[in-house]
């Protein structure tokens, strides 16, 4: 079984960047696809981006593509969520994703579709 435990998270002036990393123990990491979500108060969770095991195939929510980046470094163990022209609606708890996948190249993006979550790290982002 991994574990995933996120860092990263803060208080920032809206137009500001944070670099999220999410850390995987237990497992080797590319046998997970990963994915982020975030979720506001009073909100449903929400997909953010995702991306396969193996070979860098993602996929992002309209409301952040060309402003946030997922990548991931198997041999670290990590994958990451670069965060550039933040706004005050992505304020949110975001959260860590993973799923064992057979497929290399599969994108998933539901919440039903991981069985694995990291406790979550707190995003402010001040207008």
């Amino acid at each position: 079984q991994v574990h995933l435990v996120e860092s990263g998270g803060g208080l920032v002036q809206a137009g500001g960047s944070l670099r999220l990393s999410c850390a995987t123990s237990g497992r080797t990491a590319s046998d997970y696809a990963m994915g982020w979500f975030r979720q506001a108060p009073g909100k449903e969770r929400e997909f953010v981006a995702a991306m396969s095991r193996i070979g860098g195939s993602t996929n992002y929510a309209d409301s952040v593509k060309g402003r946030f980046t997922i990548s991931r470094d198997n041999a670290r163990n990590t994958v990451y969520l670069q965060m550039n022209s933040l706004k005050p609606e992505d304020t949110a708890v975001y959260y860590c994703a993973g799923r064992l996948a057979v497929a290399y190249w599969r994108v998933f993006t539901l919440p039903s579709d991981f069985a694995i979550w990291g406790q979550g790290t707190q995003v402010t982002v001040s207008s």
